[in-house]
């Protein structure tokens, strides 16, 4: 998102439900309120381009549903907007509310970064900390504006960096069996 800020005290979901219809994106970490303003085109294309290749991917496996910005509910104090998920339908089915919102990790979380300081710390520290935190499976943190695709996986209990790929590579996964893409396919060109 554009020009994420995070405003001092402590947040929870009572406090979102309460938030402006205005636009913003309002996010919750650690009971710490981030807001950031509706992306640009880059990142929607990118976010855009994610979700079509992985959707092609999934309707021939057939095991997990891809979903663009779900609200994920993982307590009062971390509520979060990731840009793109996959779950499995079994993890699905367990996680989500009468209210339709999943209170589980995702196997798989993508946030595509937006220009901004306090973008990047949102997404590279505080999520990633979270995502960690709470057993997400594997983590990709993808840049439109200098082309990477950044890989986490779970190792020894946590989320650690286990590649960087840039436009000549191909972004695949253990966790998606037979999924791959060509990086450069993310981006407008």
């Amino acid at each position: 998102m554009e020009n994420a800020t995070v405003i001092s005290e402590r947040f929870t979901s009572a406090d979102l439900a309460q938030m402006p219809e205005d636009g913003n994106r309002y996010e919750i970490i650690a009971g710490e309120l981030y807001v950031s303003r509706q992306p640009k085109f880059e990142h929607q294309y990118t976010c855009n381009q994610l979700q079509y290749f992985l959707t092609q991917w999934n309707e021939q496996a057939g095991s997990g549903v891809v979903l663009p910005a779900p609200g994920v509910i993982f307590a009062e104090d971390d509520e979060v907007a990731p840009d793109v998920i996959w779950i499995t339908r079994g993890r699905l089915k367990e996680s989500v509310d009468k209210a339709g919102h999943l209170h589980a990790a995702p196997e798989l979380v993508i946030e595509v970064l937006s220009p901004g300081r306090a973008n990047e710390f949102r997404d590279r520290e505080a999520k990633l900390d979270l995502y960690s935190r709470r057993g997400v499976e594997e983590y990709w943190i993808v840049s439109f504006m200098q082309r990477f695709v950044e890989v986490y996986r779970r190792e020894g209990g946590v989320l650690r960096l286990v590649s960087t790929l840039r436009d000549s590579n191909t972004l695949e996964s253990p966790l998606l069996p037979g999924f791959s893409c060509q990086v450069s396919g993310l981006f407008f060109h």
